[in-house]
């Protein structure tokens, strides 16, 4: 009898979960900010990868990051070198950011003095895929150590991505990586997929990447304005 009651206590969860990220995608649509979550399992570049986001992006925009872990500050510590705004969410035994968290987070801000809004989750390829935060764009990361398949092995994490972000491009030709069939494991799970193959390390593909972050936000603020 307690599986049936672990499904309806998850079903609730998850229902209370929507109905905060709903509120956090009005709030956000009306403060005028985009706001891009980024997932991945550990070890992918993460918190490198956004730390140059945020240190390239802060010249021209408003920029502030919340990041997620179960322990430690260690990486709101790092993503602080960018100058940006950024506070630390420790889950605890959580694997994964939920909206009350974010929302939490959140209090003390100002969201209309923001352009751009980074959400670190925690770095899993399971249990974030199931949690709205009420992002406008979520991307999901995977480094070339990590191997080609990795979308065949996590692929609802894939689906439930927007934007793929290959990372550690530098290290491809070390480790051997098949750029090819990467990007039909990709494409495999999620027709269509927009890619971008960088190296945070090197700024290799970065531009075009932050080039397309800034047109996402132009485009928002202009349907807007209709």
């Amino acid at each position: 009898m307690s599986e049936p009651r672990l499904v309806e206590v998850r079903r609730n969860v998850l229902k209370q979960n929507d109905v905060i990220a709903r509120g956090l995608r009005e709030r956000f649509r009306e403060s005028g900010v985009f706001v891009v979550s980024l997932v991945s399992s550990p070890g992918s570049g993460k918190t490198t990868f956004l730390e140059r986001t945020l240190t390239e992006l802060r010249p021209r925009y408003r920029v502030a990051a919340l990041v997620g872990d179960l322990a430690t500050e260690n990486d709101a510590v790092r993503l602080a070198r960018s100058k940006a705004p950024v506070k630390q969410i420790t889950t605890g035994t959580l694997c994964h950011l939920e909206a009350a968290m974010v929302e939490n987070a959140l209090q003390g801000w100002d969201l209309r003095n923001l352009d751009f809004l980074f959400i670190e989750n925690v770095g899993n390829l399971v249990c974030p895929s199931s949690y709205d935060l009420g992002e406008n764009m979520r991307l999901v990361l995977m480094s070339v150590t990590e191997g080609e398949d990795k979308p065949l092995k996590y692929p609802t994490i894939f689906n439930s991505a927007d934007i793929a972000v290959v990372t550690k491009n530098d290290l491809s030709s070390a480790v051997e990586f098949d750029w090819n069939a990467a990007e039909k494991s990709i494409q495999s799970v999620r027709p269509g997929m927009r890619v971008f193959r960088l190296s945070a390390k090197t700024g290799e593909g970065m531009s075009e990447y932050l080039e397309f972050l800034s047109r996402q936000l132009a485009e928002q603020r202009a349907v807007a304005q209709t």
